[in-house]
């Protein structure tokens, strides 16, 4: 909504009776607020202005500002709070996670694709259609991002993570919310902008100069002033220690996947009798009962040798190929079934713990791990596809900075939309396989690449 310039139609401060009637708005629409959290949002005698504006699209909106900070925005008659706000009460809506590389897009104007969510450890907050939800960035429990739900967390899981999850209305970076922080004067021991111009210029690290009438310009800046290099940025508020103290992940469970079969429209014809379709997911047990039954209901077990199973013209279709059609008639079991399992779309289910299954078409990417040559010849291990068993590449990246004592960075995986891949310094592939295999619990089938781990050295 804010992706683009705004025109502003007013700017007023807030009357005492529409401060007192924000403040009871505010508590309708939050209930999780405590009275004196409202105060705090809704402060008593600070400053707090009211601005309308039309957003591009021509929508009238009303937003609150107080401070120079916009806390809440009105829209249709529905109250919103900022990212600024919800950086104060991290907690006020339900928070979905997806990854820092999806941002740019978000501030762009884009809605938030289910592809693009993070499954965290604990699952997926509960959520129904049109409910209001923050969105924040892996490894930081900040909110960067609100928008509405778009579907049910169970019609989430359900399409498989597939489709728009989530109207984003305003976003952290959009022309709504002021970038950095802001210096209040009016707070400081200078009391007046005029005053701490004067002492900067006094001190000879900036230069001001009246260049029309009444109004003075910063025209010089000197960077190199010991003021300006010896400046540090102030430790984190209590707050913002709670919030990232709180972002720290639950320990990790790896996901339960089971590999699934789907019914192909080819194939309908042999599972319809069971009750199943075309788009149907079943596993390996399930597509050897129902052609196990199949065979025996329409009596197609050979009389003279139990082994083999008589082919009529719906399995002839199902399963043979073009040149086989006249010539064979009969095949044994195993055959048959396994025939049967490849002209079945591979599909796959992935479960974490404490949520609903999730299915998908295809198969499951594994970790891949590669070894690359950078500049100098140096060698560096990387790994891609953490995503989709629920690793976060950040942390991953974190741990094996750690470990290896390397460096590490974290990239978007090439040809991967919204995946990214960690880079580690050196052959780090043992420690790498270790951290998969005995730390996470992956089960060895699902990474590839161990076998490039260097071999120990012989013994001089």
């Amino acid at each position: 909504m804010f992706a683009k310039a705004f025109r502003v139609k007013s700017n007023t401060a807030i009357k005492g009776s529409d401060r007192r009637k924000l403040r009871a708005d505010v508590t309708t629409a939050f209930p999780t607020l405590g009275t004196d959290q409202v105060s705090e949002l809704v402060p008593g005698k600070e400053e707090l202005n009211i601005v309308k504006l039309y957003a591009h699209k021509g929508d009238a909106v009303t937003v609150y500002v107080s401070g120079g900070n916009p806390i809440l925005f009105e829209l249709e008659k529905n109250l919103y709070p900022t990212v600024y706000t919800l950086w104060s009460y991290p907690d006020l809506l339900p928070t979905f996670t997806t990854w820092p590389l999806v941002l740019e897009k978000l501030v762009g104007g884009a809605d938030l694709m289910l592809p693009g969510l993070v499954m965290p450890p604990a699952g997926l907050p509960q959520v129904q259609k049109g409910d209001l939800c923050a969105i924040s960035l892996v490894g930081n429990r900040a909110p960067v991002a609100i928008g509405v739900a778009a579907m049910s967390t169970a019609e989430m899981l359900t399409s498989g993570l597939k489709g728009r999850g989530f109207s984003v209305l305003h976003t952290y970076q959009d022309h709504l919310c002021p970038e950095g922080r802001q210096l209040d004067i009016k707070k400081s021991s200078y009391k007046k902008l005029s005053k701490f111009l004067q002492q900067m210029q006094q001190e000879q690290i900036i230069q001001v100069k009246e260049l029309s009438k009444g109004v003075e310009s910063i025209v010089a800046v000197d960077w190199k002033h010991p003021r300006i290099t010896s400046f540090v940025i102030p430790e984190p508020s209590p707050t913002s220690q709670t919030i990232q103290e709180g972002s720290r992940e639950q320990p990790y469970h790896p996901p339960d996947i089971k590999p699934l079969y789907c019914v192909p429209a080819s194939m309908t014809l042999l599972f319809q009798e069971s009750g199943h379709k075309k788009g149907s997911f079943l596993e390996g047990s399930e597509v050897r009962t129902i052609v196990i039954n199949y065979a025996k209901k329409n009596d197609l077990v050979d009389a003279d040798n139990k082994n083999l199973v008589k082919l009529d013209p719906i399995l002839c279709d199902c399963i043979l190929e073009k040149n086989e059609q006249h010539t064979v008639m009969k095949l044994p079991w195993d055959s048959l079934l396994t025939r049967c399992l490849e002209k079945l779309q591979p599909a796959y289910q992935v479960t974490f713990p404490g949520q609903e299954p999730i299915v998908k078409k295809g198969r499951i990417c594994p970790i891949d791990i590669t070894l690359a040559q950078r500049a100098s010849n140096k060698k560096v291990t990387v790994v891609r596809n953490l995503e989709a068993y629920g690793l976060d590449p950040y942390s991953v990246a974190a741990i094996l900075q750690q470990r290896c004592q390397a460096s590490t960075t974290v990239t978007p995986a090439p040809g991967a939309k919204d995946s990214l891949q960690v880079q580690i310094q050196g052959n780090q592939v043992h420690h790498l396989g270790w951290l998969l295999l005995e730390d996470y619990q992956l089960p060895r089938k699902h990474i590839q690449g161990l076998e490039k781990a260097p071999k120990p050295g012989k013994k001089k």
